[in-house]
């Protein structure tokens, strides 16, 4: 009987720890399924414009066809986007060209990276006084960005359109009006705040406006005199947390970007938007 007793209580405690295994197993499972879940769950940032309609248009459908549920964060500046993308409160951004991104990550000791550019708005230059640069006249007034990095990419511009010529060798990044070796149409250049290019097609003969402004102002960009022919570095990147560049999420994103389907919301939604070498 004791042997009995002893058998029976044997098989009772194995069924008992087994069963406790198949719950504990259940458990995992569900909570590893609740976790994926989770990671599906994304949210990409840019500023109001043209970019937050690229990611709404031509690249948040391709993620949620992949399995993912995303949400567009609009920000009104320049800084925030980086900031919430650095502090995870978003997974990814898009807003801004590689010079830029490079220069605000290592001034404020942030790991980011540049996963792939996208089709970005171009300078143009605009007037209201000449419907060709044929004719502009001689001493013709252009206003110009007064930052640095925009002045850079408005006097590579005029020298494609033959208006100025630069020294050679001159690095295309950081060249300024002291580069100008040839002003054959004596242009007078006034530096002024990006935000008022715009509007200072009014006053001036021509005005060298970058492409976000442009589209901020409910300007035509295919209405521009010329257009810039942008080096890849002042096109907009999608960026992600440098630890994230090889995610899945990463090679998801990468991948609508690339995609046939992308490509044509482009051309039907973003006209005179310059592709990048990649594209091309």
């Amino acid at each position: 009987m004791k042997k009995w007793l002893t058998a029976i209580i044997f098989v009772l405690v194995v069924g008992a720890l087994a069963a406790c295994g198949s719950t504990d197993k259940k458990e995992n499972s569900s909570d590893k399924a609740s976790k994926t879940e989770e990671a599906k769950e994304i949210k990409i940032g840019a500023t109001a414009g043209p970019y937050s309609d690229m990611l709404k248009k031509a690249i948040k459908p391709g993620l949620e066809e992949k399995g993912y549920k995303v949400e567009i964060v609009e920000f009104s500046d320049y800084i925030q986007p980086n900031k919430a993308l650095n502090n995870d409160d978003i997974q990814a951004n898009l807003f801004q060209h590689t010079i830029y991104l490079e220069n605000f990550a290592k001034e404020n000791k942030m790991d980011l990276t540049g996963l792939i550019s996208v089709p970005t708005a171009p300078m143009g230059i605009y007037s209201n006084t000449y419907k060709s640069l044929d004719d502009v006249k001689n001493g013709s007034t252009i206003t110009i960005p007064n930052d640095p990095t925009n002045s850079a990419r408005a006097f590579n511009t005029l020298e494609a359109e033959g208006l100025i010529k630069l020294t050679e060798n001159v690095n295309p990044l950081t060249v300024s009006e002291k580069d100008i070796k040839e002003n054959k149409k004596d242009l007078k250049f006034q530096p002024i705040e990006a935000g008022q290019l715009p509007r200072s097609v009014e006053s001036a003969d021509l005005a060298a406006v970058p492409g976000n402004f442009a589209l901020a102002a409910k300007m035509d960009l295919l209405s521009a005199l010329a257009l810039e022919n942008m080096m890849d570095q002042y096109r907009n990147v999608v960026a992600v947390k440098t630890s994230n560049k090889d995610s899945q999420l990463a090679k998801d994103i990468k991948e609508v970007v690339k995609s046939a389907d992308f490509e044509k919301i482009i051309d039907k939604d973003f006209k005179g938007f310059g592709k990048p070498e990649w594209m091309k």
